[in-house]
């Protein structure tokens, strides 16, 4: 896993930026250990946290916090954060004449599919999009030159304008980018820095408006994604890195920093991303194929489900109202029920939770920084589910302020709901718990699969608190709390692969499809991405390929994604392997109709040596002894809950409810009828106890 330029160093270093925490997994290569580190984050200053971390990581620092690691693996939210805040480069766009309206017109949807009323602002002004003489037919055919003087013209303007960065789209040009490229050769030669990005480059898929938003999105994240790596990496070579700063994609991938900057589009989500394909390894490896994931950290709560071993990805996905991007993510519905959650009584009189949160600074009220909103966490710490005399993960905080807790919620939800104090800190939990279980039905119940034939694997520092009333809302049988949930991702960054993805549109009906051109594509595509692989200097395990085509019947809008074997690339294959895609999709076939091809996908992963996952068992003969008591609220009484140093829980322990299991980056909580078994990784299965 080290790198190709770095041989000497010996460790892989996974970091995730959250909202609250900064979390890093340290995997030694030499000897198989690993150690977690979990350090606030800096918000506005996500490097400045990111680099608290590693200096925590070096036992000499006076060579250099970051000269023994080999590998970085970084899962961002800046881009994220950027678009769903505004906070992206002022951005102009180039593009065909009559054609400046597509970014805004979307696909004539609205906010809500109910409402009369809906508003949307594009991330480029109307005014810094403008039009050029071109055009190219939807054959691909040339119908008009474009005009490189109005190029000239229109890129000055743009300058005059104070745009950092621009955007070339112009339509058709998925069939035939030559328009396209001209232009670009042009704009590059006048534009002052490499915030260019060319359409047709970033996705020459058909459908305009999706095209269009992909690369607008990318063109405004350029200068801030790139300034934030490259401000990254410099901090991280003057601590004597000499290793590769990988960056996690939305679909479970890594790919190098220079290809981040390059299309830092494909970081939207990837914290989350990496979470994933950590929960989906360790479910796998604990004997549980099918689970559903929940991220809980300070802000949000992100759900995914993992069929089979494999996440499930998605061709594309909205950020936010409007801004779409189409590129292969793993679907993951997020929701505003995270940790530092604010729960308020609205006009109406109903008790809300989220989505604004209270983040890490000034935090939940509890954390005594000034925030007089009560939190989920607030709700946690005023019910006993959370020692107040604990310390908080990462050094954050030494105590926690009970009693402020409590009088914010006695002021803002008890007293205008007519509840007792404890009463209302257990409606925050309950609308909390049903909004996350709501996310659970999205991903499974809504998409054709029963949460009872699942498990449901909590992570991040929150996830573990509400396993149980997890369970119970939405009926799955298991719960897996994995050994560390609270540097999940950090552990998703360690294990993914590096991946590149490609797509070209084809767009015939599958008895006119060339095989010989669709072949020829295929190695263009191969080569575009193993070349991708080779750039970031990474040692692989192998290498794979994974090839599908999206495909549907002649008069059909929404298309299937089928795979494709490369050996067996024929004109009865591919029929073959779309009606048993249909089949299994739809339960019939329409036989009779002709089947189109739309669009081939290409994706080449680089895979990384993986690292024997009993390195997270526990080590030695361990203790199940209790350390303690604790008062708990649960159910409208109190419990008395015995505490447990979770970590320190040998295998094949077992421990009933109601319980706290303790540990530096989360706590648990059994309630009442539900036993927890650790097993053979150091996870905690949990169930619910037959009466």
């Amino acid at each position: 896993m080290s790198t190709l330029q770095n041989p000497t160093a010996h460790l892989v270093v996974g970091v995730d930026v959250g909202g609250t925490f900064t979390d890093l997994f340290v995997l030694d290569e030499r000897d198989g250990t690993a150690q977690i580190i979990k350090v606030p984050s800096t918000r506005g200053e996500e490097a400045k946290g990111f680099m608290n971390g590693v200096a925590r990581i070096s036992a000499n620092p006076t060579q250099g916090a970051a000269s023994p690691l080999a590998t970085i693996v970084h899962g961002t939210t800046v881009g994220t954060n950027a678009l769903l805040e505004r906070k992206v480069a002022r951005t102009g766009m180039i593009t065909t004449r009559g054609f400046r309206d597509v970014l805004e017109m979307r696909r004539r949807d609205r906010p809500q599919t109910w409402g009369l009323r809906g508003s949307f602002e594009p991330i480029v002004p109307r005014d810094l999009r403008l039009e050029v003489d071109e055009r190219v037919l939807a054959d691909g055919s040339l119908h008009t030159a474009v005009d490189l003087q109005q190029v000239r013209a229109q890129t000055q303007t743009l300058l005059d304008a104070g745009c950092e960065a621009v955007c070339i789209f112009f339509i058709n040009a998925f069939a035939n980018p030559i328009n396209e490229q001209q232009a670009v050769a042009v704009v590059r030669e006048m534009w002052p820095n490499p915030y260019v990005t060319v359409a047709s480059e970033v996705l020459p898929e058909i459908r305009e408006f999706e095209r269009c938003s992909t690369a607008t999105l990318n063109a405004a994240l350029q200068p801030v994604v790139g300034s934030y790596l490259a401000r990254l990496e410099d901090d991280l070579r003057q601590e004597g890195f000499s290793g590769e700063l990988l960056i996690v994609q939305s679909n479970g991938g890594v790919m190098s920093r220079a290809t981040a900057c390059d299309v830092p589009v494909r970081t939207a989500l990837s914290g989350p991303a990496a979470g994933v394909i950590a929960c989906a390894a360790v479910a796998r490896a604990s004997g549980f194929p099918n689970v559903i994931t929940g991220d809980m950290g300070g802000t949000s709560f992100d759900v995914s489900l993992v069929a089979g071993g494999e996440a499930a990805l998605a061709a594309q996905t909205s950020i936010e109202f409007g801004l779409v991007v189409r590129s292969p993510m793993i679907q993951i519905e997020t929701i505003g029920a995270g940790g530092g959650s604010i729960a308020s009584v609205d006009a109406s009189g109903m008790l809300q939770v989220g989505p604004e949160s209270a983040g890490s600074n000034p935090g939940p009220v509890c954390y005594g920084r000034g925030n007089t909103r009560p939190t989920v966490t607030d709700a946690n710490v005023v019910l006993g589910r959370i020692a107040a005399d604990r310390p908080l993960g990462g050094g954050l905080l030494h105590a926690l302020d009970a009693k402020s807790a409590e009088k914010a919620i006695e002021s803002c939800i008890a007293k205008p709901l007519g509840l007792d104090m404890l009463a209302a800190a257990e409606a925050v939990l309950t609308v909390a718990n049903a909004k996350m279980a709501g996310a659970i039905r999205v991903v499974s119940i809504e998409r054709g699969h029963d949460p009872r034939q699942f498990a449901y694997m909590p992570f991040g520092g929150g996830g573990a608190l509400h396993v149980c009333a997890m369970m119970r809302e939405v009926g799955v049988t298991t719960g897996i709390v994995p050994r560390y949930p609270g540097v999940t991702s950090a552990l998703g960054c360690v294990m993914a692969d590096m991946r590149h993805d490609a797509v070209q549109t084809i767009n015939k009906p599958l008895a006119e499809l060339d095989l010989m051109h669709l072949k020829s594509l295929l190695a263009e595509l191969a080569d575009a991405c193993q070349k991708r692989l080779d750039s970031a200097g990474v040692r692989f395990a192998s290498i794979q390929q994974i090839i599908t085509l999206d495909m549907l019947y002649m008069g059909q809008t929404h298309t299937l994604q089928v795979n494709l074997d490369a050996v067996e690339i024929t004109h009865h294959h591919i029929q073959s392997a779309f009606e048993k895609t249909y089949l299994a999709s739809f339960g019939r076939i329409l036989g009779g109709i002709p089947i189109r091809v739309m669009n081939l996908r290409y994706a080449r992963v680089g895979v990384r040596p993986k690292f024997d996952l009993t390195i997270l068992a526990p080590q030695g003969a361990g203790s199940t002894k209790s350390i303690g008591t604790q008062k708990v609220f649960h159910a409208g009484q109190w419990w008395d809950a015995k505490r447990y140093a979770r970590l320190d829980l040998p295998v094949g322990s077992e421990i009933t409810g109601p319980a706290i299991l303790e540990q530096a980056d989360t706590t648990v909580w059994l309630e009442p009828g539900f036993l927890a078994r650790v097993d053979a990784l150091g996870n905690l299965l949990v169930e619910r106890v037959v009466q």
